[in-house]
């Protein structure tokens, strides 16, 4: 590739100091129009020399060495730390009287990877299947306080993010 450039940078230099070094001359037609050449038209004494300036040039950059890169760390080392959030309901909400029925939502950043799987704790305790969508409908939720935390977990089931903790409280009718 770079033989190829060098090459046609050549090529292009040597075509141009060949233009540079030939003669132009400015002629006149018959219906007046001015015509650049680089002959004189035959048969026409009219033909007027055209001494054009120095072209410009310019050196070369200088070459540049390239720095070596470090060597890349393990894929372990460079990942991005995964950080979840509940986004709804918010911290310290109440759930109307519905028989406990209110869904969870929570995002994951950007440093997430699909051999990630979400899991909801309600009270500390597992609240249906791992999955990787971060949406939960719950449904038939007891009376009171309720403590939500979502967790991030590995391929191999460990944890590597956990949210902070949402505390709802839930309504529900009770008979006395």
């Amino acid at each position: 590739m770079i033989r190829l450039v060098i090459a046609t940078v050549l090529g292009t230099a040597m075509l141009l100091a060949g233009m540079a070094n030939a003669q132009i001359y400015k002629t006149t037609d018959e219906h007046g129009n001015v015509v650049f050449t680089d002959a004189p038209p035959a048969g026409s004494g009219q033909s007027e020399q055209v001494d054009l300036p120095r072209t410009n040039t310019t050196p070369p950059p200088p070459t540049v060495t390239p720095v070596p890169r470090p060597k890349a760390e393990p894929a372990e080392a460079q990942a991005v730390p995964v950080e979840v959030a509940i986004t709804s309901p918010a911290n310290e909400s109440t759930i109307p009287m519905g028989g406990g029925n209110f869904s969870v939502s929570a995002s994951i950043s950007a440093g997430g990877s699909s051999e990630q799987t979400l899991q909801l704790l309600v009270d500390g305790s597992p609240q249906g299947a791992l999955q990787e969508a971060g949406n939960w409908n719950l449904q038939n939720v007891l009376r009171g306080p309720h403590d939500l935390v979502v967790e991030v977990l590995g391929r191999d089931g460990k944890v590597l993010a956990r949210s902070d903790t949402v505390r709802v409280y839930v309504l529900r009718p009770s008979v006395q």
